[in-house]
């Protein structure tokens, strides 16, 4: 095993696991900042990966302005006494206990069977500029960015919903 696949797995399970706890986490402070730590550690997946722009989307706008946003609202929400806190948690245990061990079997399911990685990257003319490559070259990063700003939009709808 090469040293950067070392690190791809160390990345892989780091995101899963961040992400894991961003979802399981009682308080929403601990949510806000697990997503951040999710999205930075995506970020660096998608660097390494050889996306830096789709990168540098996404740790603005979803480390960076996604989490603003989040703790903005949350200030403007009431706080949870500790018994209600716990009350909600085991709640979500009991909802999403399957969720980990589907995981770690997908995981494994994954690493297990071998997919073929033939496809090649298209690498932009050094001539191009920012507009021609996300509107001609990178649809699917700009669908991705939508999506993911649209999401934190219902985000913020949920909360201040009532």
């Amino acid at each position: 095993m090469t040293i950067d696949m070392t690190i791809n797995i160390i990345l892989g399970v780091a995101l899963v696991l961040a992400a894991a706890w961003t979802v399981m986490t009682a308080r929403l402070l601990r949510s806000v900042i697990g997503l951040a730590l999710t999205s930075v550690i995506l970020t660096i997946i998608m660097f390494k990966l050889n996306s830096p722009l789709a990168a540098v989307f996404e740790l603005s706008v979803c480390a960076g302005l996604i989490s603003a946003i989040f703790i903005s609202c949350i200030s403007l929400t009431q706080r949870l006494t500790d018994e209600q806190a716990a009350a909600k948690q085991k709640e979500r245990f009991s909802k999403f206990w399957l969720l980990p061990v589907i995981l770690v079997l997908a995981g494994v399911a994954l690493y297990q069977i071998p997919i073929p990685l033939d496809f090649h990257l298209q690498a932009a003319p050094s001539e191009s500029d920012v507009r021609n490559i996300i509107w001609n070259m990178r649809h699917l990063d700009l669908v991705g960015q939508i999506v993911i700003l649209l999401a934190g939009a219902f985000g913020v709808v949920a909360l201040f919903k009532d």
